[in-house]
């Protein structure tokens, strides 16, 4: 048994043996005509074919060119002349490829001649790129006729030079415009890491501020391509490009309108502050204002200082004070106090509290604007026309209270983003008893609550914030969100194809018998009130609101001058405007405000100029006001 046993294992183990050989035979033949088939293939492609393959290893390459598109031109609400155009200009390229290295740094020399700029410009635009490149690299834009017409004489001693049509932008409009429509340019490293995939390349521009970065998108349109064949050294094999033309940007009409833009950047003058003229129907903005302003066009000058010139001014031009800056509200602040005090019915509104000129409270004196005697006795309605400090502070503090004053001021939408379509706009600041205690490790002190129920303290807001609060009043309950794009054409057809529809930005809960009551105390406070002897001066519109005048610490004996109203005062929404301005402490004290916001009514009103209106005010020899006023 154990001798079959053996056998058997054996006879097994001999046939594995003759298999594992058969399968090693027909794997060494697989391997064999594999090898001689890739052989006879390489030599096929080498000797028989290869002339044919070197030919075209000469001809697969393409070279392609960017064909920057048209920028979209923008136009205020009538859409008649373009506030921004584009003017023909060239830009001048370097191919190094093009140019023997013994030659380059003559080469470089002669053009820098040409273009008037230091020869370590060009050599420093192409410090990062290869010796051998034949990438073509830009050098200079903005270039005019007359000198590309040199380089073009003197192209010979030029090699891997060339230049191309880049057109520039041209803000006919600029002044007060600056802040609302911006400038271009270059597209830098860091932004072209977010926008690479959006179609964006290296030489670029694009929007930096205002309505030019907000819809660069739509003003960028498609760029086309310029294709050449080179072979594998980039030179060229064929003279015929392909061409794929560029699609044109959009046009923007924007809701500005010139007219009024000019008359508020007028009316405002050469004082440090902002304007804003908005319909409250919409939320469009007729005109917005921020002095001092500057001119985009420098950015064009080819001075590298400008920028640097604006951004170290002390005054801080670049700055849109009617979105990117907060002050105090002041006395425009009452507005919403007012509505709280009646929505929450915590002081009958005929209830009369006694204003002595100052109050005492704690270890510090509070005195009205007015200073001793005081205003006397003062119901709700006389309180806000003479903006009456003693009354307001006795209301915040005894009667509604801190977290029911922020609750009203959130519902009127301070302290909250104002959704414009502009970059970076501030959400201004509205402070609660929290946040105190969390910022400094105090408690909330009832002194604060008083600082805030007159606007004063921690409360900070923009000119644009104010506006809205206006028009929630105008509207009775809700503020449309503001924007200043209307319409979105095309550039060749001129058809619409987006209009900008009203949007509901805060609907507020107070009660409907609020709107029409605090409507009667805004026109009170304009034909009874601190500033009657100045805007019942407008015959041309019923206007009605507030004053403001805010402290400011470190300058002393000097105030924020703020007016914000609106007009026709017994016009539906659609029929008005309302206008806010504010005038900064930096200025010397004039009070201001009302002043300008008055000129800007009847300016709007009566069809008028700037000067047009200063003469049918009789405000032209004005002697203007000293001392505050509230």
């Amino acid at each position: 048994m154990q001798f079959t046993s053996f056998s058997s294992d054996l006879k097994n183990q001999f046939g594995t043996a003759k298999s594992k050989a058969r399968i090693l035979i027909v794997f060494t033949v697989i391997i064999t005509l594999t090898f001689s088939i890739y052989v006879l293939k390489l030599f096929s492609m080498q000797i028989i074919e290869g002339s044919q393959y070197k030919k075209q290893s000469h001809t697969i390459s393409q070279r392609v060119r960017v064909i920057p598109a048209q920028r979209g031109e923008i136009f205020d609400r009538n859409a008649t002349l373009p506030m921004v155009v584009n003017n023909d200009s060239f830009a001048v390229d370097i191919t190094p490829g093009e140019i023997p290295d013994a030659k380059k740094d003559g080469v470089y020399a002669r053009l820098a001649s040409y273009l008037g700029i230091p020869k370590a410009q060009i050599d420093l635009k192409t410090a990062g790129h290869k010796k051998n490149s034949y990438t073509a690299i830009e050098v200079a834009s903005n270039v005019p006729f007359q000198i590309i017409s040199n380089i073009a004489e003197n192209s010979f001693d030029l090699p891997g030079i060339s230049w191309r049509s880049k057109p520039i932008r041209n803000y006919v409009e600029t002044g007060s415009l600056s802040h609302i429509v911006g400038y271009v340019g270059d597209i830098t490293k860091d932004e072209l890491k977010v926008l690479y995939n959006k179609g964006y390349t290296n030489t670029s521009i694009i929007g930096k501020t205002g309505i030019e970065k907000q819809y660069d998108e739509l003003l960028q349109g498609k760029p086309g391509s310029e294709s050449h064949t080179v072979d594998v050294k980039g030179r060229l094999v064929s003279e015929t490009p392909v061409i794929k033309p560029p699609i044109s940007g959009r046009d923007l009409i924007l809701t500005v309108d010139t007219k009024t833009q000019t008359l508020v950047e007028k009316a405002l003058g050469e004082r440090v502050g902002a304007a804003v003229v908005l319909k409250p129907a919409s939320g469009e903005i007729l005109a917005m204002v921020s002095y001092p302003y500057f001119d985009p066009n420098l950015f064009y000058s080819g001075s590298s200082s400008a920028y640097g010139a604006l951004a170290a001014d002390p005054r801080k031009p670049l700055i849109n004070r009617a979105i990117n800056a907060v002050y105090p509200p002041a006395s425009t602040f009452k507005t919403v106090m007012t509505a709280a005090i009646l929505a929450e019915s915590a002081v009958p509104p005929e209830k009369k509290i006694e204003c002595k000129g100052k109050m005492d409270y704690g270890d510090r004196t509070f005195r009205c604007h007015i200073g001793v005697p005081g205003h006397g006795h003062m119901n709700l309605k006389n309180a806000l026309a003479q903006s009456c400090n003693i009354y307001f502070w006795t209301a915040g503090r005894d009667y509604l209270g801190v977290e029911r004053i922020a609750s009203y001021a959130k519902e009127f939408g301070l302290g909250q983003g104002l959704s414009i379509d502009l970059p970076g706009s501030e959400t201004g600041f509205v402070p609660n008893a929290r946040w105190k205690e969390r910022r400094y490790h105090e408690k909330w002190l009832g002194g604060d609550t008083m600082s805030m129920s007159i606007g004063q303290g921690y409360t900070l807001v923009t000119p644009l914030h104010i506006a809205n609060v206006m028009a929630m009043f105008v509207n009775e309950g809700t503020i449309y969100k503001p924007h200043l794009l209307k319409e979105v054409r095309d550039p060749i057809s001129s058809e619409v194809v987006q209009s900008v529809k009203r949007e509901v930005l805060f609907k507020s809960n107070i009660p409907e018998t609020v709107w029409p009551v605090m409507k009667e105390y805004l026109r009170y406070m304009v034909t009874d009130g601190s500033a009657q002897g100045v805007l019942m001066k407008n015959k041309a519109v019923a206007i009605a609101g507030k004053t403001g005048t805010a402290e400011v610490s470190g300058i002393d004996k000097s105030w924020h001058s703020w007016f914000v109203g609106y007009g026709p005062y017994d016009a539906p929404p659609e029929d008005t405007v309302v206008v806010c301005v504010l005038v900064e402490a930096v200025n010397p004290w004039e009070w201001w405000a009302p002043y300008a916001s008055t000129i800007i009514f009847q300016g709007i009103f009566a069809n008028q100029t700037y000067d047009e209106a200063l003469d049918a005010l009789r405000f032209r020899y004005l002697i203007k006001p000293s001392g505050r006023q509230e």
